[in-house]
């Protein structure tokens, strides 16, 4: 009866500990680190610049190519996956400058949901191309939203040079219900415009100083 209740007890633990993986995950946009590193302005921040999303970011459905012929562009001679952002959401955004900086060997590549890139490759993968309802990250097979989105991302992060989130973000993934967490991300998802408000340009790598970061959203066009 010991062994048993023993038992429980480190199940109870480990679902307890994965799902604070998560919820702390989700809770960093809120936190007063996160909305301080966000309002600093910086040398990741300074090398981007922003264009209109009407004049600039989304051309003429004639001028851009097909979904699948971009995203085969996009993973043609770079295998690293892809996080689809909000451009105009400043929580995002904030979020975004936080994982270049806990990314220092370059793991990830973004590119604003509202780009070119963004639209085509949220189609490639079945989604409306105007689908600005989750953070999604494209693979060479396949995408991941919402929770598994968050989750994946965090596992390739090492944050100020500590251990990295791998071990963590993986628990969180297979213990805690998909129900659980997706239900922990519309939370924040659903209110972040409220949280920290929006912009009327759309955030893009311009300058060439995080071209290995960002994708040129000229290779979806023709």
């Amino acid at each position: 009866a010991q062994v048993s209740t023993l038992n429980m007890f480190k199940r109870v633990s480990v679902l307890l500990m994965a799902m604070s993986v998560v919820y702390k995950c989700s809770a960093l946009c809120l936190s007063k680190p996160f909305i301080a590193r966000y309002s600093r302005v910086s040398a990741v921040s300074s090398s981007l610049r922003s264009s209109s999303i009407a004049a600039k970011m989304t051309l003429s459905e004639d001028s851009v190519l097909d979904p699948v012929e971009v995203s085969k562009r996009v993973f043609a001679s770079d295998r690293r996956p892809v996080i689809l952002f909000d451009g105009v959401c400043n929580l995002c955004n904030g979020a975004v400058n936080t994982a270049i900086d806990w990314d220092p060997s370059g793991k990830l590549r973004y590119s604003a949901l509202q780009s070119n890139v963004g639209r085509a490759l949220l189609q490639a993968n079945g989604r409306e191309a105007d689908d600005i309802s989750s953070i999604v990250l494209v693979t060479e097979d396949g995408a991941y939203v919402k929770s598994d989105a968050i989750l994946r991302i965090t596992e390739e992060l090492t944050p100020l040079g500590l251990l990295p989130l791998r071990p963590a973000a993986a628990l969180g993934r297979f213990v805690v219900p998909k129900l659980l967490r997706d239900l922990i991300y519309d939370g924040v998802a659903d209110n972040r415009y409220r949280i920290m408000g929006m912009r009327q340009e759309c955030r893009f790598d311009a300058d060439g100083e995080l071209e290995d970061r960002f994708i040129n959203d000229a290779i979806a066009t023709k």
